[in-house]
């Protein structure tokens, strides 16, 4: 019963921060920017939580569990990619004086390019917020025995109205109390697992590096399996189309009063994660540690490899006191939500600055509209997080899906962001090409098609990227000659 009324005093809050700052949004600027009246740890907090999610929460430590700490490779390369952001990014997004990351590529090849990329976005982020919302409930239905579809119809309405009334100051202050409750409650089940273990942290350590599972992978390159230079090379190019093309980011840089508090907000939210999504995996392998120690109370139905991921909202319920456990689980519920509440405030600035704004002068038309294409997105997310249940992998759905509309961006990017001179014509057959390869790989395998040549899934992206900038760049010097 505790744990419930903690779950409810957090939800209630979070609706309240949306209620306060509809009053402060008189104006479209306002909802989609703040105005400048965020500071920039908070944003730093923002970008930090868009970095995090549910996925996160509960993948992170059931990969520790189930492997190593192979994964952990992805985080290593966001440094390198946040001080590309903050060198190149951060001043190009602040000097083209729109709110959408998407005006740029217009400028550069035509209305096209803009609408092809700020249609994939939208594309992703309700194929993300579907994926969320559904992986949230499933934990959820776990714990309390909740229907999975109530679970994503009530978690949905509920960013939904906090995001649409309260904007994206509502979204980055509940981002940041929201990534406060996140690292506090992963602390703290860190620290009752190491007591709960036999033997404490040296024992945690001994047990686990005698079994391998601090190990970041192969060092030896392979096309084929996770090694730690596939994984480095793939968290490069994810992170560097996080920080270079996603309006979830970009709008973060905007919002900031200046560049300078923009680059604090990229540096605080990037380095954050790094040590947060360590803790994560030291908690999956403190897990395994503990359950290895102590296997009889484990249910039998969770010993199979493939319910890692199950494992730790286990333990959240079972073996954690009243009360923190219902912290770890709005944790997890905070987790989501500000993802899917960022998803909802960038995807209805998209709408506004791409595709409404050109019609429509009149300020009070534009703040209605945004509220009006916050909660179609919302609404439109519930459906798809209800028609993810039931999917063979869920997971692997949201990945294929992300491959197929996000994979062609970042190629647009780079030939928008390194060839000057390049023609409209180049970049669209670049693009084709790529596309073309990223479905066929990616959609491929769901629908049980043999691919001519194996290679490992988060290569798909890398291939179509260097396709694109290749394509685009072979047509560009052919046609000068």
């Amino acid at each position: 019963m505790l744990d419930i009324v903690v779950l409810i005093v957090y939800l209630a809050g979070v609706m309240a921060i949306g209620l306060y700052f509809y009053r402060k949004n008189k104006s479209a600027q306002s909802f989609t920017t703040g105005e400048g009246r965020l500071p920039s740890w908070a944003l730093g907090m923002s970008v930090f939580a868009t970095f995090v999610s549910s996925i996160s929460f509960l993948a992170l430590p059931g990969n520790a569990y189930a492997k190593d700490w192979n994964g952990y490779v992805f985080s290593l390369s966001i440094p390198l990619a946040a001080w590309i952001a903050v060198k190149y990014f951060v001043p190009l997004y602040r000097s083209i004086k729109s709110d959408s990351a998407y005006y740029y590529l217009e400028q550069r090849f035509g209305r096209w390019a803009g609408i092809y990329a700020s249609a994939c976005y939208l594309l992703t982020q309700l194929a993300r917020m579907g994926a969320i919302l559904y992986l949230l409930a499933l934990p959820m239905h776990a714990l309390f025995g909740w229907s999975i579809p109530l679970i994503i119809v009530f978690t949905g309405i509920v960013v939904l109205i906090y995001a649409s009334i309260g904007g994206l100051e509502a979204v980055v202050w509940t981002d940041a109390i929201q990534g406060i409750i996140l690292i506090f409650g992963a602390l703290l089940c860190l620290l009752i697992l190491i007591i709960k273990i036999d033997g404490g942290l040296p024992s945690l350590i001994h047990i686990a590096a005698d079994s391998d599972k601090f190990s970041l992978g192969e060092t030896r390159f392979s096309f084929t399996q996770s090694s730690f230079w596939l994984i480095l090379v793939y968290g490069l190019f994810i992170n560097l189309q996080n920080f270079g093309i996603d309006q979830s980011y970009v709008q973060r840089y905007i919002s900031a009063r200046n560049n300078r508090d923009a680059a604090k907000s990229v540096w605080l939210g990037a380095l954050l994660y790094v040590p947060v999504s360590l803790l994560f995996f030291f908690i999956g392998t403190a897990l395994w540690v503990y359950y290895q120690q102590n296997v009889n109370l484990l249910p039998e139905q969770l010993l199979a490899a493939d319910k890692a991921d199950k494992i730790f909202p286990y333990f959240i319920v079972n073996e954690l006191p009243a009360g923190i456990s219902g912290l770890l689980i709005a944790a997890i519920f905070s987790a989501g939500m500000s993802t899917v509440s960022t998803s909802i405030n960038s995807s209805a600035t998209v709408l506004l600055s791409d595709y409404y704004r050109k019609n429509v002068s009149d300020d009070r038309t534009r703040l209605k509209f945004l509220r009006l294409a916050s909660a179609t997105m919302g609404l439109i997310s519930i459906l798809v997080g209800l028609a993810f249940n039931g999917v063979a992998s869920a997971l692997d759905t949201w990945w294929a899906l992300a491959s197929v509309f996000s994979g062609g961006m970042l190629g647009l990017f780079l030939l928008a962001f390194l060839i000057r001179n390049l023609k409209s014509a180049e970049a669209f057959f670049g693009v084709l090409a790529g596309v073309i390869f990223i479905i066929l790989m990616s959609v491929g395998p769901l629908l049980g098609k043999k691919i001519p040549f194996a290679i490992h899934a988060n290569l798909v992206i890398i291939f179509g990227t260097i396709l694109i900038f290749g394509t685009a760049l072979l047509i560009h010097i052919f046609r000068k000659k």
